[in-house]
């Protein structure tokens, strides 16, 4: 790319940014969290339409991405480069990013089911976990994960057998969006080895009439010990 190609890319990125819809839109993405075009419409104050034409706006200069969850579509930042951006312009502006506040009932949002495997604040913050130490390794331009190494070894000083996981037909692990916290926990043969071994070893209980989960003590030691997971 040449050096005038790469001053108008500049531009229309700049130019995305710039209008002042679009700037709340891309602020209210800095905490991670991935939300809807509807939502999103809601905190910029314009219509559904509208929004999405700024939404199409900022795709097409890579700005954001959008992620498919069953029926919805959620938008959140397209990388770390785009926040670190936006980031340093927010400073410029002093201008703070929006808190996340969730509508989600706080046992359901706490740790619940998600299909087979396990789903809420917990569960991200187990994701979070794998990932920060490298235990789970993001596959480029996929939303699958491969274990490493030291993962391996984790899951198998829990009793996990990675191999068995690996010779099923389903996919092996993946990203998948958590609706409360918006951000993703572990889907896939190693999220649900990862909800049954909890089950199975008394670390959860399961709720018998919604798709809440309740830690016990046990969990609460065995959830710090592997995946430095404090629950209060």
């Amino acid at each position: 790319m040449s050096a005038d190609d790469i001053n108008i890319q500049l531009a229309k990125i700049a130019a995305a940014i710039a209008e002042p819809t679009r700037a709340t839109m891309l602020c209210a993405l800095m905490d991670g969290r991935a939300r809807t075009s509807t939502e999103l419409a809601m905190l910029a104050e314009v219509s559904p339409s509208t929004a999405s034409v700024h939404l199409s706006k900022l795709r097409d200069q890579s700005l954001v991405q959008v992620l498919a969850q069953g029926k919805h579509r959620y938008y959140q930042l397209a990388g770390a480069q785009v926040a670190a951006a936006l980031e340093s312009l927010m400073a410029i502006a002093g201008k703070v990013a929006p808190k996340f506040s969730p509508s989600t009932p706080e046992r359901l949002r706490q740790a619940r089911t998600c299909y087979d495997h396990m789903a809420g604040e917990y569960a991200v913050a187990i994701h979070d976990y794998l990932l920060h130490k490298s235990y789970l390794l993001a596959q480029q331009d996929t939303t699958a994960y491969e274990l490493s190494a030291d993962g391996e070894q984790l899951f198998v000083a829990m009793g996990i057998k990675v191999e068995a996981l690996r010779k099923g037909r389903r996919r092996f692990a993946c990203a998948c969006l958590d609706w409360s916290e918006r951000r993703p926990h572990i889907g896939g043969a190693v999220g649900a080895a990862l909800l049954t071994h909890f089950v199975q070893h008394a670390w959860v209980e399961m709720d018998l009439d919604s798709r809440a989960l309740q830690l016990t003590s046990k969990g609460r030691r065995q959830f710090a010990k592997y995946f430095e997971v404090t629950v209060l």
